[in-house]
């Protein structure tokens, strides 16, 4: 039997073990996609105690503990920072075989060098001995990020943002580069009128620019984009149910703007022409640029009315959604590379059945310009654990080239999640050791030792452009 969370696990070979300890085990890390707080980067916060940078925020664990029966008031309510620990230790033991139990205990590992399992009765102990390192200046958000020795991270950011945090950083002559990814996804909100005229009125502020028409308001969308860029962006992202790719004219989308800008609403159809027409130029503007965009689809968001009212979005009410996405997505790439306007692209999906159909769209655009052009990109949010894992990588095997692929990332809030890196690295390297062992692979340990490297650093920095070291 072998020991739980020892330094041999999920490798279950020898050479899976050598791969791991000898080649990626010490790679740095590049998070090229996280919602990490900038102003606490910033700021170089100090966290008070383990629950601050643990439990605020985290909705994964919010959905655990609801699901194990945990009263609001201990997830995100009004009980003291201690009690919401004890109440999250006890909720532990019950997430056996769900990813938190592993990055629960990897995260204690490798932080905390605490090895003892949380539960109920271990709660209080880890509690005090947590907090008591996490609240000295060793333990300081900036510190926590060279601890896991990353080299480069990319925030989440809406246009009108105003970047000052990443400006302090960079001010500050903090050696990891913390770079913004522009996000407008609620530049495309049309839905009513009085969400999108509201965010409107944002962005005149944020650009110092009049918005009278569709032309004004692309100006300024423009000017956030040139920011961006300025900033040292490189990256977009956007959160969709699916590409929106219908058929549509400037000048029809034109006054569909003039009409939602007057207080009308629009039609399904015309939403979608506007949404269409918006994801076109938001492309094309990266294209420009050389940026690197990406396309997280599939995710239904916010199922349960009652609950999302009173505790607000992201606070674990999303799940996997059923929708329609091949065709689609085609169109729109097709769209963009046949006007030679296809940035680099990586894809996600959240619903497993898509998992074949991502992996075979991307090599449809991959023309020989640059290695992994378009990627499909690493398991994402439901999908980000050993079996999500394991499924992706192996269709990117069978129907692209995982030699190529650009990594892992952690999509996380919290400064505390970047052991999912090794959690990825671990699973990739028991794939090619069980391979080599079963006489699939060569025992060429060198070269696959090399491309192991690669997807765990040398591909996304290659791919972005950072120079990392």
């Amino acid at each position: 039997m072998k020991q739980f969370l020892d330094d041999h696990f999920l490798l279950e070979t020898k050479t899976a073990a050598q791969l791991y300890h000898d080649y990626a085990k010490q790679m740095p890390i590049i998070d090229y996609h996280c919602h990490l707080p900038p102003q606490q980067i910033a700021e170089d916060a100090q966290f008070q105690n383990i629950t601050q940078a643990w439990l605020y925020g985290d909705h994964y664990k919010w959905r655990a503990m609801r699901t194990n029966g945990v009263d609001e008031a201990f997830v995100t309510g009004t009980a003291s920072d201690e009690e919401k620990f004890l109440r999250w230790a006890e909720t532990v033991p019950y997430t056996m075989r769900n990813p938190l139990y592993h990055w629960t205990h990897l995260e204690l590992q490798r932080y905390f060098d605490i090895s003892e399992t949380l539960d109920a009765g271990s709660g209080k102990r880890i509690y005090d001995a947590a907090s008591e390192k996490i609240s000295s200046k060793e333990y300081s958000v900036r510190n926590l990020l060279r601890k896991m020795n990353v080299k480069v991270v990319c925030t989440t950011d809406d246009p009108v943002d105003s970047l000052e945090f990443h400006a302090k950083i960079k001010a500050d002559g903090f050696e990891i580069p913390v770079y913004p990814a522009f996000r407008p996804d609620n530049a495309m909100n049309v839905s009513t009128p009085e969400v999108f005229n509201a965010y409107v009125a944002r962005l005149e502020a944020a650009s110092n620019k009049e918005i009278r028409d569709l032309d004004t308001y692309l100006q300024a969308l423009k000017s956030r984009h040139d920011f961006f860029a300025e900033m040292g962006c490189s990256v977009s992202d956007h959160g969709l149910e699916y590409i929106h790719a219908a058929d549509f004219t400037q000048a029809g989308v034109s006054a569909l703007f003039d009409k939602i800008f007057g207080g009308k609403a629009l039609s399904a159809e015309e939403q979608e022409q506007f949404r269409s027409a918006m994801l076109v130029w938001f492309a094309e503007w990266d294209h420009e640029k050389g940026w690197v965009q990406q396309y997280h689809v599939g995710a239904l968001r916010n199922n349960n009315a009652r609950l999302l009212e009173k505790l607000g979005p992201d606070t674990g009410w999303d799940s996997i959604g059923d929708f329609s996405q091949g065709r689609m997505l085609s169109r729109f790439l097709n769209g963009l590379d046949k006007n030679d306007r296809l940035a680099k692209t990586i894809l996600y999906n959240l619903n497993p059945s898509d998992n074949e159909l991502f992996a075979t769209m991307t090599g449809n655009f991959n023309d020989g310009t640059v290695a992994g052009k378009v990627q499909w990109g690493s398991g994402w949010w439901f999908l980000d654990q050993k079996d999500g894992m394991i499924s992706q990588m192996n269709a990117l095997s069978n129907m692209g080239l995982i030699s190529r692929f650009i990594g892992m990332l952690t999509d996380s809030r919290s400064f505390l999640s970047f052991p999912r890196h090794e959690y990825f690295r671990r699973i990739l390297c028991n794939l090619f050791g069980n391979d080599i062992e079963n006489g699939e692979l060569p025992a060429d340990i060198p070269w696959i030792g090399k491309m192991i490297q690669d997807i765990c650093f040398n591909n996304a920095n290659a791919y972005f452009g950072f120079g990392a070291k």
